[in-house]
């Protein structure tokens, strides 16, 4: 006998103040949120045929009180950076007496932080979602299911339910090729939550994943949201030749994006394989211009390279790179800031993502940290009042370096990747590099970066930001003139600086209270700090 149920599972807010959220680049196409949550629609597909689910996306419509009083059931998935709302839906759904699951890699992390809920999933749900569901129908109505760590065979991971999701809110669809990284940095999650051997699906299952995105209608950017897309080589290979025999089939009606290490940039035939397969973008792991700092948290394939000539290189076959950055590590000395801010700029890399070191929950760093009796109480606690991400919260730890010098060379690098000139000065540099020569210009029917438009659109964001007028403008005009086939990436950095500009101010201000509270200053003086401090340009 089947039991059927109503599953509304919910994915939670992101914290507002994020260098990941886009709003105002989301807002010039008619998007609501940068990406969907591929996680949900993944267990989703798990799920028996006959229960009946809904989504609703907290980050992109509104969670009603019909919505909870339809449910038998409300699942829970998300990241660190949605724990404060994730906690805050578990309480809610309780409110309207509704049980709650929760799952994804916060709770697996600090599961002690979810105690609230009725039913853990800890770890990858395939490995133990048919014993919640066996639970469930029998009648169970607590409980806690523990993954075995990495033993999860992906080629049997299901299609995620796509039909749950409204493309128009999106500027970009994910899509998961592997788990999993053969490196070995201190403070990364993924080796904890997914392992060293990087698991991949099939060639088949990714080329029935995207034939069910073009079935579904969605034509567009799609991200490979592997946290290491060339962890397993020898299978990649093997992929890259299908991907592009599939998208010659089909009219071209994807454009790709992944994240990647700096390795990458060693393998000239695999740049070109992702070149053929119609990659424009890969997001890279620089975090320091430091070879100590390198050594220390173990990112080995960071070091004994030029990190400005592997990015160049990448750039020569038609990618741009998006690349972060972390301030805040015990072998820095006074030079840091300096020397990321050079680098940055020497690399042309307009997007640099630069947060506070913060010690994750179960990396290598906090069991360090915590051996050393330097991490923080409440260290993987996400205050419901202090909204933002590792940008303002990070170091959660007793730094080897003074604190202050740490926030103030944070301050000076964020004050000069994001003031107009130099961002604009760095897309400038990046179009005389990127080789879009054999590229296609034109986007397919469907795709909303074609409401990106070229001039129109650069117009709207200088009457947004008068301040970016001047730079900007001259940006665009010598790309259309130099590099045509390159404008539209341009145009599309460009409005992404609609966020990262103000966002970065927002920090800083930020930034300037902490530093004002570090040296006493009583808060209504706190805007007087920013005149002690180093200047916006490093």
């Amino acid at each position: 006998m089947t039991i059927p149920c109503r599953v509304l599972m919910i994915y939670p807010k992101f914290v507002p103040n994020s260098f990941w959220n886009y709003a105002e680049a989301c807002e010039l196409v008619g998007a609501k949120y940068p990406t969907a949550p591929l996680g949900l629609i993944t267990v989703a597909a798990m799920l028996p045929k006959h229960w009946d689910i809904r989504l609703v996306n907290r980050n992109t419509e509104a969670l009603t009180d019909a919505d909870l009083d339809w449910a038998d059931l409300v699942m829970i998935g998300g990241m660190l950076n949605q724990q404060p709302d994730a906690i805050y839906l578990i309480d809610l759904a309780h409110l309207r007496g509704k049980p709650v699951c929760v799952g994804g890699p916060d709770v697996s992390s600090s599961p002690h932080l979810y105690a609230d809920a009725d039913f853990q999933v800890i770890g990858e749900a395939e490995h133990v979602i048919e014993q919640f569901i066996a639970a469930w129908e029998s009648g169970e109505r607590k409980g806690v299911f523990v993954a075995e760590k990495f033993k999860i065979d992906v080629t049997l991971s299901p299609m995620p339910r796509y039909d749950l999701l409204n493309f128009d809110h999106y500027l970009y669809i994910g899509l998961q090729y592997s788990r999993g990284c053969p490196f070995t940095c201190e403070f990364c999650d993924i080796i904890e939550l997914y392992g060293r051997v990087p698991r991949t699906k099939t060639n088949d299952q990714i080329l029935a994943e995207l034939q069910a995105l073009y079935d579904h209608g969605y034509r567009g950017h799609v991200d490979f949201v592997d946290d290491n897309f060339i962890g397993n080589k020898k299978n990649l290979r093997t992929l890259m030749p299908r991907l592009k025999a599939w998208l010659e089939d089909h009219d071209y009606p994807f454009e790709f994006s992944t994240e990647a290490s700096i390795n990458i940039a060693d393998d000239s035939e695999l740049l070109q394989a992702m070149k053929d397969a119609n990659f424009f973008a890969i997001f890279v792991g620089i975090e320091s211009p430091d070879p100590e700092t390198l050594v220390q948290m173990k990112k080995k394939q960071n070091t004994k390279r030029n990190i400005a000539e592997c990015i160049h290189k990448i750039y020569g076959y038609g990618m741009f790179v998006t690349a972060g950055f972390i301030v805040g590590f015990d072998s820095e000395n006074a030079s840091i800031g300096q020397a990321m801010a050079d680098l940055i700029e020497e690399a042309s890399i307009p997007v640099s993502i630069v947060g506070l070191l913060y010690a994750l929950p179960g990396t290598q760093l906090t069991r360090r940290l915590a051996a050393e009796g330097r991490l923080h109480q409440g260290h993987d606690l996400m205050n419901v009042e202090q909204t933002g991400d590792q940008c303002t919260l990070g170091c959660n730890f007793d730094t080897k370096r003074p604190l202050r010098d740490i926030l103030a060379d944070y301050r000076a690098v964020l004050g000069h990747v994001y003031s107009p000139a130099a961002y604009a000065g760095r897309l400038s540099r990046l179009a005389a590099m990127l080789d879009r020569s054999d590229r296609r210009r034109d986007l397919p029917d469907g795709d909303v970066r074609k409401r990106l438009g070229g001039i129109d659109s650069v117009h709207k964001i200088m009457r947004a930001l008068p301040k970016v007028r001047e730079p900007f403008w001259k940006t665009f005009v010598e790309v259309a003139e130099t590099n045509p086939g390159a404008l539209r990436y341009i145009v599309m950095l460009m409005a992404l600086y609609m966020h990262l500009g103000p966002f970065s101010e927002r920090v800083i201000g930020e930034i300037d209270r902490r530093i004002a509270e570090l040296d006493d200053v009583p808060p209504l003086r706190a805007s007087a700090v920013s005149q002690v401090l180093p200047p916006a340009t490093v």
